[in-house]
């Protein structure tokens, strides 16, 4: 399928998608409407409403916080993340001995954890960036682990035939290995980052896109609430098409699957 058909598929869904919201808001079906627009706005409200708060420029305060927690959760889970798993790989001992609570760590429920970092490090910003480091950690910790350990047996074995000091290994084995799992598990953990800034505003702030939602939830209006999940969603499709941006330019020696396929 090519780029532009693909895109043009992807706006189809949409255009179902939000035709098909408008339609069983507004329209009665068998003398009753089925999607009541009291509980379920509509797409007419919800795109004012974004309208509203840009024209105004209300959202950009509470988009810059929420962006600037996001990256910071980001990129110091990921960093962290790469780094431990890095090292685990290379150090079976110790990841033997950590594993049991690694996997302790990482069965804790995050929301829990949401108002024990609110105490520790109060309502700013870095209570919100501790929640979405503990989303996105886990998440790229343990998919560069076993992108270490996934190196192929031959190849390891031919760089040291070769003479490969271990630094060399590393840096020409090793870490393209684990670049491919490392950037599949950043897509995912943007998204975790955001969700853990946003749930830190939604449980206690005064600010950013959680603290709006949360907002507009109680006072009932539904359109508020669907409007701050729809910047949100477009906000993480924005970061993650700079993590893909990275990528190619990281990962020039990988042939897409399109290619393998000719």
């Amino acid at each position: 399928m090519s780029r532009s058909m693909l895109l043009l598929c992807q706006l189809l869904v949409a255009v179902v998608f939000f035709g098909l919201w408008q339609l069983l808001t507004s329209v009665p079906v068998f003398g009753r409407v089925l999607l009541p627009p009291f509980f379920f706005s509509n797409p007419v409200d919800v795109f004012n409403q974004i309208v509203a708060w840009f024209a105004s420029g209300v959202i950009w305060k509470h988009l810059g916080i929420t962006l600037l927690e996001s990256m910071l959760a980001f990129v110091i889970g990921s960093t962290l993340g790469v780094l431990v798993g890095f090292w685990f790989a290379r150090q079976p001992r110790v990841a033997a001995i950590f594993d049991p609570y690694v996997k302790m760590a990482n069965a804790l429920p995050r929301v829990v954890l949401a108002p024990i970092f609110a105490l520790w490090l109060g309502l700013g910003i870095w209570s919100k960036v501790a929640l979405g480091v503990t989303l996105v950690f886990f998440i790229v910790f343990f998919n560069v682990y076993q992108g270490v350990k996934e190196v192929s047996a031959t190849v390891l074995n031919n760089g040291r035939m070769l003479g490969m000091s271990e630094r060399q290994l590393m840096r020409h084995v090793f870490w393209p290995s684990a670049l491919s799992w490392m950037f599949s598990s950043l897509h995912t953990s943007v998204g975790f980052a955001v969700v853990g800034a946003v749930v830190g505003e939604y449980l206690g702030s005064a600010a950013g896109l959680g603290y709006l939602i949360q907002q507009a939830e109680g006072v009932f209006d539904v359109a508020g609430v669907f409007a701050g999940m729809f910047v949100l969603s477009a906000f993480v499709i924005l970061i993650d098409l700079g993590v893909t941006v990275v990528e190619k330019r990281l990962l020039v020696w990988k042939p897409d699957a399109a290619e393998g396929r000719g």
